[in-house]
C-alpha cells in the first residue's frame, strides 16, 4: 500500500476523504513524547489491520510534529518502506478473525537488531477509539455504534465511521525500547513471540483503562458468587441455623447477589455522562484537574480503586466524568441501599454503581456474597470507586476513616492476590458545594437527614448562585503491597484462606485507612473561599477593611509557597485583592462602603458556612498556627522549647486533621516555618531564641490571625485534660469524659460566643480521647475507669499557658472547678 508513490497518493487521497467527517484528538500525547528518542527509529503498531485507523494516526503524527508511520524509515543500512505494521490482521465482513504470523516488518527489525545493524528502535502500541469523545455527544443512540470488546467486522467499522467518525481519539502508549528485548539473548523466534505477547499484553491493558474490562452477563456472575467456597459454607451454615433447605438458603443468597451487583454496561456509562454532566457543568465554573497522569500511568496493569473524599452527591457523577474525559475506565462505585430507588436506582446500577446495606451485623450470607462480590470485582480487573470517609463530610473535615471497605479490600488481596492493588486518592475540592443549605442547617444543630440523591436536585431553585470551580486533585497512590511489606514485612509467608483472619489485620487496616486519609489531604486544592475564611473567621467581630485582609491573604499565598504541603497540593492564581474580588462575587462576602475606606464582612448565615470551607484546610495550616500560638501569650521562646511542645502536642492534631508528617520529619518541618516566619517579619531571630514583633505592629496582628485558625482545637484539647485531672485518677469512664467535654464546650461556646458549630462535635473529643489512649497517656482499668501519666498535668498546663488565652484558661478550669471534684492546684510549668 505505502511501498510506491502510486501507493501513498491513494492512502493520502483516502485519508483526506476520510477527514471531510472525521475528527481526531490525542490523549495523554506529552506522556510519551517526553520519553521519546527521536534520534532512534520509530515504528507504530496497531492492534489490527484497519486502513482508518491508520489515516487517523497518521493525521495525529502530523499535527503533533512526530514521525509519520506512513514515511519510509531507515533501520541500518536498511530502509523499510513504512514505519508502521500491524499485530494481527482485521476480521472479514462478518466478523471473522484472520489469524496470521508475526508481521514481516517486525521479522525484519528482529533480525536487524540481532544482528547489530543498528543499535535500537522504539515501537509505539497506537490505539484508535471510536465514539469516545463525551464532551461532544449529541446523540445517545450513537452510543451503541461505539468501541467494545466485541469482535466487529468492516461493516460495523464503516457504520462506526459514519456515526462516530466526529468523536475520534487516539492513545500513543510509552515506547518499547526493541533493544531491551534483544539483550536477553533468546532467539530470533523466541524473541518475536515475545513481542508479540508483550504487545498483545499491552493492547489488553490499554483498551481495558479506555473502555473498560470485558464484562461477562451479570447473571452468570451472580451465579458464580454462589458458588464460591466461602458462600457455599455461608449457606449451608444458614440452612442449619435457619431450620431450611439448602436450596432456600442458595435461593436467598442468589437474592443477595441481584440486590448487590451492578449491571454494568458501557453504553449506560456513555448516556449518564451525556445526560448528567450537562446538569452540573450548567452550575460551575470549570473543572480543574490536577496530577492525573500518574493515574493514567498506574492504570495499566493494576487493580485500581478510587478512594476520593466525599464532600457532595455529584462526587460519584464528577469523577466518573472526569475519568472517562481522560481516558480511564468510569469505575464500579460502592454506594448506599438508601440511592437503590425506582428509575434512579436502576440508571446507577447500570452506571456502574452496586449497593450495600448500612450494616452487615447478624448477617452472615450477605456478608459472604458481599465480599465474594468484591473479590470478583477484584480479581477480573474492574476499577473500584468508595468513599472511606463513609458518608458526607458535613462540617467540611476529613472524617474519620470507615475501614469497613477497606478491610474487604484486605482480606481479597491477602486471598488471591493476581492483580496488584492501588489505591488511588482523589481530592474534589468546591468553592461551593452543593448542598450547602442543607450542610447549613445542620451545622446549625439541626438533626442530620437522611442521605437521598435527590438532594443535588433541590439546588435546581438557587441556580441563580454563583458556585465558583471545582478541583480534582489526584494524590499520591498506595500500593498495598508496599504498604503491607512496610507494617507487616512477613505477609508473603503466611497462607490465607477464606476463613482466616490474622491477628494483625484489624491493626493494619486502620493504619490503612489512616494513610488513606493523610494523602486524601495532601491532594488538597486551596482555593479563594478557602483561604477568606480561614482569614475572616480569624478576625474578632467577623469584618475588616478590605486592604488590611488583602495583605492577610497575600502573606499567607506567600508562606505557602514557601514552605509547600505537599507536591500534590494546589494554591489558587492571583493575588489576595483577586481573591477578594472572586468570593464576593460568589456572594459569600459582605461589603461595607464609607468615607474611610470599604469594610468586608461576613453575615450570620455565611459565617457559619463558611466555617465548612475554613476546615477543608485546617490541616495544611495547623502547624504554622500552633507555632503563631506560642508566641500569643510569650514574647521570646527558646528553639527547644518550641520543638518540645510541638512534639507533645503534635500526635493528637495529626490524629484529627490527617497530617502528612511523621515525629521524624517534624524538626525539619518547625525549622521551615520558622525561617519563613522570620523571613516575612512575623519573628525574629537571635541566635536560638525566636522573639515576637511588638505588640503593636502589622506583623503581630498578622500572628495573632493565624494563631486564632487553630486555637478552637487546643482548646478542645485542654477541656478534655482539665476535667480529666480535675476528677482524679479511676474515676470517669471514656464515654463519660466524652458527654462532660461535650457538655463543656456547648457552654463555652455561648459565654465566649464561639461561631463554630463543630467546636462541641463529640467525635472529637472521642479521638482525642482514644489518642490518648493510643499514645499511653491514658489506661483503662478492668472496671474502664480511666487513669493518667503522671506528667500529663505538667505538659498540659505548660502547653495551655503558652498557647491558650488566660481568659479562656481560667473559664475552663472553673467549669471543670464546678463539677464538685477536688484536686490538686495545678503547678507552674518549668520553662
Amino acid at each position: 500500500m505505502t511501498r510506491s508513490p502510486l501507493h501513498r497518493f491513494v492512502f493520502g487521497t483516502l485519508r483526506r476523504l476520510l477527514y471531510l467527517w472525521v475528527r481526531s484528538e490525542t490523549i495523554n500525547q506529552s506522556a510519551f513524547t517526553l520519553k521519546l528518542d527521536r534520534s532512534k527509529p520509530v515504528f507504530y503498531v496497531l492492534q489490527r489491520s484497519s486502513l482508518s485507523d491508520l489515516a487517523v494516526v497518521d493525521t495525529e503524527c502530523r499535527k503533533a510534529g512526530l514521525p509519520r508511520p506512513v514515511l519510509p524509515v531507515t533501520v541500518g543500512k536498511l530502509e523499510e518502506p513504512a514505519a508502521f505494521f500491524y499485530l494481527t490482521a482485521e476480521a472479514d465482513w462478518l466478523g471473522r478473525q484472520d489469524k496470521r504470523g508475526s508481521s514481516p516488518t517486525l521479522q525484519r527489525l528482529v533480525s536487524a537488531l540481532s544482528q547489530h545493524a543498528v543499535d535500537d528502535a522504539q515501537i509505539i502500541p497506537v490505539s484508535v477509539f471510536w465514539g469516545q469523545s463525551p464532551d461532544r455527544e449529541t446523540s445517545p443512540w450513537k452510543l451503541l455504534f461505539a468501541d467494545s470488546w466485541a469482535v466487529t467486522g468492516r461493516l460495523r467499522r464503516l457504520v462506526s465511521i459514519l456515526i462516530l467518525g466526529r468523536k475520534t481519539r487516539v492513545q500513543f502508549s510509552t515506547p518499547i525500547h526493541m533493544r531491551e528485548l534483544i539483550a536477553q539473548d533468546k532467539g530470533h523466534e523466541r524473541t518475536l513471540r515475545m513481542v508479540q505477547r508483550i504487545l498483545r499484553v499491552h493492547f489488553r491493558n490499554q483498551k481495558a483503562a479506555v473502555i473498560g474490562p470485558d464484562v461477562s452477563h451479570r447473571r452468570n456472575l451472580v451465579k458464580g458468587l454462589v458458588n464460591g467456597p466461602a458462600v457455599r459454607q455461608a449457606i449451608s451454615e444458614e440452612a442449619e441455623r435457619e431450620k431450611i433447605t439448602v436450596e432456600k438458603a442458595e435461593a436467598q443468597a442468589l437474592r443477595y447477589g441481584n440486590e448487590i451487583a451492578s449491571d454494568y454496561t458501557y453504553t449506560a456509562i456513555r448516556f449518564l455522562e451525556l445526560v448528567l454532566s450537562w446538569f452540573w457543568n450548567k452550575i460551575y465554573d470549570g473543572i480543574k484537574i490536577n496530577h492525573i497522569e500518574g493515574v493514567q500511568d498506574i492504570a495499566h496493569g493494576h487493580e485500581v480503586i478510587y478512594v476520593p473524599c466525599h464532600r457532595s452527591h455529584i462526587d460519584y457523577l464528577l469523577l466518573s466524568y472526569l475519568l472517562f474525559r481522560n481516558g480511564l475506565t468510569p469505575p464500579h462505585i460502592a454506594a448506599g441501599i438508601n440511592l437503590n430507588m425506582p428509575v434512579i436506582g436502576g440508571l446507577l446500577r447500570r452506571g456502574g454503581a452496586f449497593f450495600m446495606r448500612r450494616t452487615f451485623k447478624g448477617n452472615p450470607l450477605y456478608t459472604a456474597v458481599f465480599n465474594e462480590y468484591l473479590h470478583t470485582l477484584f480479581s477480573k480487573g474492574f476499577p473500584v470507586e468508595y468513599f472511606v470517609e463513609g458518608g458526607r463530610s458535613r462540617t467540611g473535615r476529613m472524617l474519620q476513616p470507615k475501614t469497613g471497605m477497606l478491610a474487604i479490600t484486605l482480606r481479597s488481596f491477602l486471598r488471591s492476590n493476581r492483580l496488584p492493588i492501588v489505591f488511588v486518592p482523589v481530592y474534589i475540592g468546591y468553592e461551593r458545594v452543593l448542598e450547602g443549605r442543607t450542610y447549613l442547617g445542620e451545622l446549625r444543630g439541626a438533626s442530620k437527614k437522611k442521605e437521598s440523591i435527590f438532594d443535588i436536585f433541590k439546588v435546581i431553585g438557587a441556580l441563580k448562585q454563583r458556585f465558583g470551580q471545582v478541583a480534582v486533585n489526584f494524590g499520591e497512590p498506595i500500593k498495598l503491597a508496599e504498604f503491607l511489606d512496610q507494617h507487616q514485612p512477613d505477609w508473603r509467608e503466611q497462607q490465607y484462606d477464606n476463613q482466616y483472619r490474622p491477628e494483625w489485620l484489624s491493626q493494619t487496616t486502620h493504619k490503612l485507612g489512616e494513610r488513606v486519609a493523610q494523602h486524601l489531604n495532601e491532594a488538597a486544592a486551596i482555593n479563594p473561599v478557602n483561604l477568606v475564611a480561614l482569614a475572616m473567621l480569624s478576625t474578632s467581630k467577623l469584618a475588616i477593611d478590605d486592604q488590611g485582609l488583602a495583605r492577610i491573604l497575600d502573606v499567607f499565598l506567600t508562606l505557602l509557597r514557601k514552605v509547600p504541603y505537599s507536591p500534590h497540593t494546589t494554591l489558587p492564581e492571583g493575588d489576595g485583592r483577586q481573591l477578594i474580588e472572586h468570593v464576593k462575587s460568589m456572594s459569600l462576602l459582605a461589603e461595607q462602603k464609607d468615607q474611610l475606606g470599604n469594610i468586608v464582612y461576613l453575615d450570620e448565615q455565611n459565617a457559619i458556612l463558611m466555617t465548612y470551607y475554613r476546615n477543608n484546610v485546617l490541616h495544611i495550616f495547623a502547624m504554622p498556627a500552633l507555632l503563631a500560638s506560642f508566641f500569643q501569650n510569650s514574647s521570646k521562646i527558646s528553639r527547644e522549647q518550641i520543638l518540645r511542645y510541638c512534639h507533645a502536642l503534635y500526635p493528637y492534631l495529626q490524629a484529627e486533621l490527617f497530617i502528612r508528617w511523621q515525629q521524624d520529619e517534624l524538626d525539619a518541618v518547625i525549622d521551615q516555618w520558622l525561617s519563613a516566619f522570620v523571613e516575612q517579619g512575623l519573628l525574629k531571630v537571635d541566635g536560638d531564641n525566636y522573639s515576637r514583633p511588638a505588640p503593636s505592629s502589622r506583623e503581630f496582628v498578622l500572628l495573632t490571625l493565624l494563631s486564632r485558625a487553630i486555637v478552637q482545637t487546643l482548646q478542645r484539647f485542654y477541656m478534655a485534660t482539665a476535667l480529666l485531672l480535675k476528677a482524679g485518677q479511676n474515676t470517669l469512664t471514656a464515654e463519660e469524659l466524652e458527654t462532660l467535654c461535650t457538655v463543656m464546650a456547648q457552654r463555652l461556646s455561648i459565654l465566649h460566643g464561639l461561631n463554630a458549630p463543630e467546636f462541641f462535635d463529640k467525635s472529637l473529643f472521642r479521638h482525642f480521647i482514644q489518642s490518648l489512649l493510643d499514645q499511653g497517656v491514658l489506661r483503662r482499668d478492668e472496671a474502664g475507669k480511666l487513669s493518667h501519666h503522671p506528667s500529663l498535668r505538667e505538659l498540659a498546663e505548660g502547653a495551655a499557658k503558652r498557647v491558650l488565652p488566660a481568659e479562656i484558661r481560667l473559664s475552663i478550669q472553673q467549669v471543670a472547678m464546678d463539677r464538685g471534684q477536688d484536686a490538686e492546684p495545678a503547678p507552674e510549668p518549668q520553662d
